[in-house]
């Protein structure tokens, strides 16, 4: 099973912290790898014209923000900034197309 995963958070999707899975916004699953690539270059397309920065680790993690884009943490007392992550996991497990 092939997933296509969107999540939003205080950090790049590539740390996966504890807990993570909780930031998940949007999840997309297919049978095969072809249909979950396609999800997921459309997806990628669509982050790209909406945001001003992108950046890819390990072939598999994509991050994309905007320096206008900052969340309020009442830990810290300070802005973050908000990342948009996408990845594609099969079963489980970050993959790279």
């Amino acid at each position: 099973m092939f997933e296509v995963i969107y999540m939003k958070a205080d950090y790049e999707p590539w740390w996966m912290f504890e807990g993570w899975e909780e930031t998940i916004q949007s999840r997309e699953l297919f049978d095969n790898v072809t249909e979950a690539a396609e999800c997921l270059r459309g997806l990628l397309e669509k982050l790209r014209h909406h945001h001003d920065h992108e950046m890819m680790k390990k072939e598999c993690f994509y991050a994309f923000w905007s320096d206008r884009e900052k969340i309020f943490c009442e830990g810290c007392d300070e802005d973050l900034q908000l990342y948009h992550g996408v990845l594609l996991m099969n079963e489980g497990k970050p993959i790279a197309i």
